[in-house]
């Protein structure tokens, strides 16, 4: 038991530590997926949606210290008793997200690992059975520094997450794992190649069948009932096919499409704002500044957002902006920057640089 819970020890510690780090990377990526969870059609506690970025940078943090913490010895009762309820919270969250299928993708590992719903309970079964073996036999779980010394461990690992945690809010993540990471090309990323997996859909009948609701697959036809009413028509998707890593990147204005147009640009500067409402107002005036210098340098300058017509025309009279606004989906945009302003340089649909509106004067402009 005792080599079982040293081993326990370490797995758990390091991937506490690798998963928290990874997430610290990126918090604002991993309270857009707090954010879901917090949903009407998800746990429903909406109420939490305003603090979700707060809530994000404490518990990756906790997250990160207390795989420290566990490694190091430091408090071994508050250390596994803080592990299991953890692993409690996050297992009964995968589970209700797999089950119900909710949320596609738990944030586990952030953009650096996809996992699917029932991966991602898996992975939290299997980390809650190492924890229990750590909180039966906690009495193995031994300092491996003197008192002042895994003390000095301890609280420096927090500051150091801490000043992490801060720098990359106010700036961009130190790795971007994310699909739009500079060096991709877009229109690459959203090819599809020969003979890539194509989805597999079933048809399915949605009848009122004596006053109850019942659905009906297209094998299923010669079951519904003469007086059946028809209600309605869906396709379910039975074997997913393959999804290009850029899928939903669109550049759109008064209903026309200039995705291809622009990603021809030789030199396009994206502005984007996912939501203007909620992007910062000292970032927007910074932006026209950069523009002009974008336009003396030959680039084409756009902003994109998912902000409707009337939000647009008030920030743009407020900053006195002189680019247009193209229309994006949010959650794309959200993906593509993590600055609310940020920008995205292109070079034929190439990115070759990206910036938070704080570093906007740093940025290398071709």
């Amino acid at each position: 038991m005792k080599l079982l819970t040293h081993f326990s020890r370490v797995l758990v510690g390091i991937l506490f530590i690798i998963s928290g780090l990874i997430k610290l990377n990126d918090p604002i990526g991993f309270s857009f997926k707090l954010e879901e969870y917090f949903g009407a059609n998800v746990l429903n506690l909406e109420f939490l949606i305003p603090y979700a970025l707060a809530l994000a940078v404490v518990i990756v943090i906790f997250e990160v210290v207390l795989g420290v913490m566990l490694l190091v010895g430091y408090k071994k009762t508050f250390t596994v008793w803080s592990l299991l309820l953890m692993i409690l919270f996050f297992t009964f969250l995968t589970f209700y997200s797999a089950y119900f299928n909710k949320v596609t993708d738990c944030g586990c590992f952030g953009d650096a690992l996809k996992l699917t719903p029932w991966q991602s309970f898996t992975k939290d079964v299997v980390l809650l059975f190492f924890i229990i073996i750590l909180f039966i036999n906690k009495k193995h779980i031994k300092r491996i520094f003197g008192r002042v010394a895994t003390n000095v461990v301890v609280y420096a690992s927090l500051v150091l997450c801490g000043l992490f945690g801060y720098y990359v809010l106010n700036h961009l993540p130190a790795i971007d794992f994310r699909a739009y990471k500079v060096g991709t090309n877009i229109k690459e990323g959203m090819a599809i190649p020969e003979g890539a997996p194509k989805p597999v859909y079933e048809m399915v009948f949605l009848y009122k069948v004596n006053g109850v609701e019942k659905e009906f697959t297209d094998k299923e036809l010669d079951k519904i009932p003469a007086d059946a009413e028809f209600i309605d028509r869906k396709d379910k998707v039975i074997v997913e096919g393959y999804v290009p890593p850029i899928h939903d990147f669109t550049i759109e204005k008064d209903g026309e499409d200039f995705t291809e147009a622009m990603l021809e640009e030789p030199k396009l500067a994206l502005i984007i704002s996912y939501d203007l409402n909620k992007a910062s107002d000292e970032g927007l005036a910074k932006m026209e500044a950069f523009a002009k210098k974008a336009q003396q340098a030959g680039y084409k300058v756009i902003g994109m957002t998912a902000s409707d017509e009337t939000l647009i025309a008030q920030k743009k009279q407020q900053h006195k902006l002189s680019f247009d606004y193209y229309f994006c989906d949010a959650t794309t945009l959200k993906t593509i920057e993590r600055g609310n302003p940020s920008i995205v340089l292109l070079e034929k649909g190439t990115i070759t640089g990206k910036a938070h509106w704080k570093d906007s004067e740093y940025i290398q402009l071709k």
